[in-house]
């Protein structure tokens, strides 16, 4: 299982707190500083969509959030050859700041290949729905 987040990846967010990219940016969820980090908006729901670029299998997502501004209900959704996301699964962060790794049960046989994934923070531990992430690693293979 290795990281299959490149320079060939394209990223995108839902929001950014108060528009600020430069300090608050979607450049910080994998630049791998605990320094830097993406912060969303108020509202629910948030959410980030990779690109790979390629065909790849999804085995475990790795975030590191900020305690307080944790999705409590996320699922992930992966880009099916009918051209729309499709749910793969729901997961559960705990509320804490260390490394959150999410693996997902699922035979390989059920795994889905798909070009781009869609994480959905459905709820926030934050009382405005806000969410911050310092890392954001997906792991597996390419397909």
């Amino acid at each position: 299982m290795t990281s299959l987040l490149n320079a060939d990846c394209r990223i995108k967010v839902s929001s950014v707190l108060n528009r600020e990219t430069s300090l608050y940016g979607k450049q910080f969820l994998t630049d791998n500083s605990e320094e830097t980090c993406w912060n969303s908006e108020a509202g629910t729901p948030q959410f980030i969509v990779i690109d790979f670029g390629r065909k790849v299998d999804v085995e475990s997502i790795e975030i590191m959030f900020q305690g307080g501004f944790v999705g409590k209900t996320c699922q992930l959704l992966a880009y099916s050859d009918q051209g729309e996301f499709e749910e793969v699964c729901k997961f559960y962060p705990e509320d804490i700041n260390p490394l959150q790794i999410s693996t997902f049960p699922m035979p390989e046989s059920e795994r889905r290949i798909t070009s781009r994934v869609k994480i959905i923070f459905e709820s926030s531990t934050d009382f405005f729905g806000r969410i911050t992430i310092y890392k954001l690693d997906i792991l597996g293979k390419d397909a």
